[in-house]
């Protein structure tokens, strides 16, 4: 089985000065700014989230020129985009793994194709449907797997947030379970029985948190 973590999750904004004001007023830190997505037209403010994670805010980028796909994170999901007009939303997680087609053929749901990354000298493959849907609605993570080298968190800002939990909420919650068992992710979230719902809970200045 390969090694799997949480290597980040990703809260979407309308904008990132909306998702920086935001997350000011509920965690009580200023994300700071990341970079830019130049094949998907996005950019970001990061920061870590303990354990060699990191907490992602992400948003369309308004100067970059149309990336010729659908953007992922269902970012431009018109579902999607009425949602972040009203607040920030828990958007998905995103796991790292030591062994990226192992998990894709060991899983029983389409997890998107693999779209290599890169930024200076490193490079990231990540799984991305090509609709830029989540499989089960962000239910289920990405998977990332790193060129070698230290976690990109490393060189982020700790700014005194820790991701505690991440919280699945599905109508079956042992069917939900089952699946994240198959592909290897089943110790890093918990899940509950409700309306399919995704949410992330910190430790932060703020106190504890749950972000949705």
């Amino acid at each position: 089985m390969p090694n799997n973590k949480i290597d980040h999750f990703a809260i979407g904004a309308e904008t990132l000065e909306q998702g920086v004001t935001a997350m000011k007023d509920a965690l009580g830190v200023e994300v700071p700014r990341g970079g830019k997505h130049d094949a998907m037209s996005t950019h970001n403010c990061v920061m870590q989230s303990g354990n060699e994670s990191f907490f992602e805010l992400i948003a369309i980028d308004p100067d970059a020129p149309d990336p010729g796909r659908t953007r992922w994170f269902t970012l431009d999901d018109p579902a999607t985009q009425t949602r972040l007009a009203n607040r920030p939303r828990a958007l998905c997680w995103v796991v790292g793994t030591d062994d990226l087609d192992a998990v894709i053929a060991a899983s029983p749901v389409d997890l998107g194709e693999v779209v290599l990354f890169t930024r200076g000298d490193r490079s990231w493959r990540l799984t991305v449907p090509k609709d830029g849907g989540l499989p089960m609605g962000g239910l289920l993570p990405a998977f990332i797997e790193w060129s070698p080298g230290p976690h990109p968190s490393t060189g982020q800002q700790d700014l005194g947030v820790k991701l505690t939990n991440v919280n699945l909420h599905h109508p079956d919650p042992a069917a939900l379970s089952e699946t994240l068992a198959k592909i290897g992710v089943d110790h890093l979230a918990t899940v509950y029985k409700g309306r399919a719902a995704l949410s992330f809970e910190l430790d932060c200045p703020n106190g504890l948190v749950t972000l949705d």
